[in-house]
């Protein structure tokens, strides 16, 4: 598998206050030509959740590879491309038990002993961060700097999404360090469509 776009944005729930501005970002950002959507609510309940994927997956329609934070079970049951597993969630093995072989699968790793690792499963891509400082997460991982993605840029031959504290200033850094793709969240809150235009713009 290949992206087919450098930028992978992450649609967190905790970043927008009402379900409505957090589709509409997602169709902005569509709009603009991101065609790899994650949607990531880790306080919903399963109804709530599967709801908002069912309605942006609709809205989104199939221009969008949509890809499920944590919950393979509801990435099936939304009709979405794929899901991302963390180092605490549902193993890579598990979650391909539920997904299949079709669907994407991908893994999120924060130092080298993780993507050897991850490199041995059936995932799709691998994630390695943060790479910056990250503002995202209550309990972020430790920084790995661009030298950690030349790291894991070395472990594995399958496509590297990096992430944490990924802005239009030094994206293109983190490309040039062998990532394939970067996963934005927060540099993208502020006009989602005009700040994706400019990163795709970066990114070449």
């Amino acid at each position: 598998m290949m992206f087919s776009s450098r930028l992978y944005a992450i649609l967190a729930s905790s970043c927008f206050g009402q379900e409505e501005a957090l589709l509409s970002a997602a169709e902005e950002l569509a709009k603009a030509g991101v065609t790899l959507q994650q949607y990531r609510n880790k306080s919903g309940s399963h109804r709530q959740i599967l709801d908002h994927a069912r309605e942006l997956r609709q809205r989104l329609g199939n221009s969008v590879k949509l890809i499920m934070n944590d919950r393979a079970d509801l990435a099936v049951a939304a009709g979405f491309d794929g899901v991302h597993v963390g180092q605490d969630d549902l193993s890579p093995a598990g979650a391909r038990k539920v997904i299949g072989e079709g669907l994407w699968l991908g893994v999120s790793t924060h130092n080298p002993e993780q993507a050897k690792e991850a490199d041995k499963t059936t995932a799709d891509y691998i994630a390695i961060g943060p790479v910056f400082a990250t503002k995202s997460k209550a309990k972020p991982d430790p920084v790995i700097g661009l030298e950690g993605v030349r790291i894991a840029r070395a472990l594995t031959r399958k496509p590297l999404v990096a992430i944490g504290g990924i802005t239009r200033s030094n994206c293109r850094a983190v490309i040039d360090a062998g990532a394939d793709a970067v996963a934005v969240i927060s540099d993208l809150l502020t006009e989602p469509g005009k700040s994706a235009e400019e990163f795709l713009r970066i990114l070449g």
